[in-house]
């Protein structure tokens, strides 16, 4: 991540300065070193500037909008697996699509209320450190990446090596929608070539041994896991 030291920074970024202020208090109460920025060319500049652990974007932002800086945002090499949350008032699901597939880590709709927001603040820092172990623990459901191994309620559940590629993929970033491309070339490869039809096999394989409803399918775009 971005900082080196225990306390994680986090830049804010919305035009509305209520919500700046009552987030920006919560989150600080939390112990967090915040920043904010009133539209989306601050906030661009900020996350140079403040170098954040986390950047909460509003969507629908003067001068570019919370999609666009996340877009902007993704393509450098230093916010690259920056943590991400989007805020927006639009709750439609093709908004939230959208976000999740720009490379926002979760998406709260407005209006926010402040101990959900840093209860999902606390959640994405805690997987992250878990991922820094190699291991995902997600409720009962442990995945361990450095040993290829799957347990629920601790117990060991085998896994053939596509399948158990795929479960990490997914559960990587829960709630994120992964489209069938990306899933394609990040277990299979570029080189290999396989059809749709072998990630639906695959998911139905998963969720049959695993015994859980936690892979979601988003129709004519893909799937993302939630337990």
């Amino acid at each position: 991540m971005s900082s080196t030291n225990s306390v994680k920074k986090i830049l804010i970024a919305d035009d509305e300065p209520d919500i700046l202020e009552i987030i920006q208090y919560n989150l600080q109460n939390e112990g967090y070193e915040v920043a904010t920025a009133k539209n989306g060319l601050i906030a661009l500049e900020e996350a140079k500037r403040f170098n954040p652990d986390l950047i909460i974007l509003d969507i629908m932002m003067p001068g570019k909008n919370g999609i666009e800086v996340c877009n902007l945002l993704r393509m450098q090499p230093a916010f690259k697996d920056t943590l991400i949350i989007f805020l927006s008032a639009l709750s439609d699901e093709v908004t939230e699509v959208k976000g999740l597939e720009t490379g926002a880590d979760d998406y709260i709709t407005k209006p926010v209320s402040p101990k959900v927001l840093v209860s999902k603040v606390n959640a994405l820092f805690r997987r992250l450190n878990k991922e820094d172990t190699g291991i995902l623990q997600l409720g009962d459901l442990k995945i361990d990446r450095e040993k290829y191994m799957v347990s629920y309620f601790d117990k060991e559940i085998i896994l053939a090596r596509k399948e158990f590629e795929l479960l990490a993929l997914l559960a990587s970033k829960p709630g994120k929608v992964f489209l069938r491309n990306e899933i394609l070339n990040q277990v299979w490869g570029t080189e290999v070539i396989v059809g749709d039809r072998t990630i639906d096999v695959h998911v139905r394989k998963v969720r049959q041994k695993l015994g859980l409803d936690c892979i979601t399918t988003v129709k004519g775009v893909g799937y993302k896991f939630d337990l």
